[in-house]
């Protein structure tokens, strides 16, 4: 490690290293040499679901969590998940110093998802990040400079576009796709509707508290790392459990949570994938400028038209998913029903053996690298990698912005800036605290 790298350490708070356990200990000699490794930056809850802390594809050989009794429990459920005795880390930055990580993934709050991928990439590693990808589209733009510099993979975990049941809808994507590739919707714009119950106003109940009550930090508890490149704010402990989602400066309540899951397969199905909308408009409360709120609608419109409506107060009941512009609609599973229900342009429904029919005679969109580990070793692109997984990060990261600003904007996706307006302008490229301002940006 350089004296640079040392130095940065001791002014980020480096606190120090558990259970450090030779690699042949802990998997023998006979351990397969071409074994891809991964360790793990945060042990929350998210770190506990299938694709981190169990993920059989990869060997688990390290974890880092700012609260030590995090740690000490990761440390436990790895051995207990049959990882042997992994490396147990306080501080993400030793983890990266590590040649013995080739994948990161990081499960920590979304204020740290850039530094960290940006971080990673440096070091070397390949990177699995949580979503939402970014909190701001600057943030999200600079994740994608240095992953293509830098030659790495990067993965987003959220999976719809590619694999399992739309979220709300009971059926994959790809039929869906197939649908608006076959052109039955239509040469024009495409109206779009998340209606309601499909996602955005289920943490609502998580928004901030104002002003909270300072209180102590707990003890074996680095405080500041958590903060990280967020602003300093007095500890809570309601900031930094699972309600951190409730303050601006870590996420975006429903939005920040629930977003990239519904509208990374919807770019994606509508053949998106390298642009973004051009006007953002906001029905709704006027925000808190550090607690998250409600809102009652935002609507993305795109340059040919396209509209998509994230429907807040639950007002949207009984809409399509896409109305087309010769008004033929697609609508979710209905009960009885064994695929997704269209409806022509005359109000009649077609029966479901149409509808399969139509789907089968439908040529397939084109195929995609699902398996991460297959990334990683051949160095082809994901699913959904820092690209794609930007400008759908970028479809609720306007909204975030149009949120906070109580109106609507312009936006230019080519460079990626409001239109006259730099108001937004301060929203989309929010500044870091140091170190890490520096570090982002080397």
């Amino acid at each position: 490690m350089n004296t640079s790298r040392r130095s940065f350490l001791k002014a980020a708070g480096a606190a120090g290293l558990f259970n450090i356990v030779p690699a042949k200990t802990l998997w023998g000699a006979t351990a397969p040499s071409n074994q891809l490794t991964r360790a793990l930056i945060g042990f929350g809850c998210i770190a506990h679901s299938a694709n981190h802390l169990p993920y059989k594809g990869s060997r688990l050989v390290g974890l880092c969590d700012p609260f030590e009794c995090r740690v000490r429990s990761g440390l436990a459920a790895a051995e207990k998940a049959g990882w042997g005795k992994v490396k147990g880390y306080r501080n993400f930055l030793e983890l990266l110093d590590d040649p013995g990580v080739d994948i990161v993934h990081i499960c920590t709050p979304p204020h740290w998802h850039a530094v960290q991928s940006v971080m990673a990439a440096n070091a070397g590693k390949d990177v699995w990040c949580e979503k939402p990808m970014t909190r701001t589209v600057g943030e999200g733009k600079r994740v994608m400079e240095v992953i293509k510099e830098k030659k790495r993979m990067f993965r987003l975990n959220t999976w719809f576009r590619f694999q399992d049941t739309f979220y709300g809808f009971g059926t994959p994507v790809k039929p869906i796709r197939q649908v608006v590739e076959s052109g039955l919707l239509g040469n024009g714009p495409i109206k779009c509707t998340f209606g309601a119950g499909q996602g955005f106003s289920w943490k609502f109940g998580w928004s901030g508290h104002v002003n909270p009550k300072p209180e102590p930090v707990p003890a074996g508890f680095d405080y500041e790392m958590w903060l990280g490149p967020a602003p300093w704010r007095p500890y809570s402990a309601h900031r930094v459990g699972t309600s951190f989602r409730g303050y601006w400066d870590y996420d975006s309540g429903g939005l920040g949570d629930m977003a990239q899951h519904y509208l990374d397969p919807l770019q994606y199905l509508l053949c998106k994938d390298d642009t973004s909308p051009v006007r953002i408009d906001y029905i709704g409360p006027k925000q808190h400028p550090e607690a998250v709120g409600r809102f009652d609608r935002i609507t993305l419109k795109y340059a040919d038209g396209t509209i998509v409506d994230l429907d807040g107060d639950e007002s949207l009941v009984d809409q399509p998913l896409l109305r087309g512009s010769n008004g033929v609609c697609v609508y979710k599973k209905g009960n009885g029903s064994t695929t997704l229900r269209i409806k022509d342009a005359n109000g009649w429904w077609w029966p479901d053996e149409r509808v399969v029919k139509f789907l089968a005679e439908l040529p397939a969109p084109a195929p995609q690298v699902t398996d991460f580990m297959e990334s990683v070793r051949t160095r082809k692109a994901f699913a959904l990698n820092e690209q794609n997984g930007f400008r759908s990060c970028t479809m609720f990261n306007l909204g975030i912005v149009a949120e906070r600003l109580g109106r609507g904007f312009d936006f230019d996706p080519v460079s990626l800036r409001a239109v006259n307006d730099p108001a937004a302008d301060r929203f989309l490229y929010q500044s870091m605290r140091e170190p890490w301002a520096t570090k982002f940006m080397a």
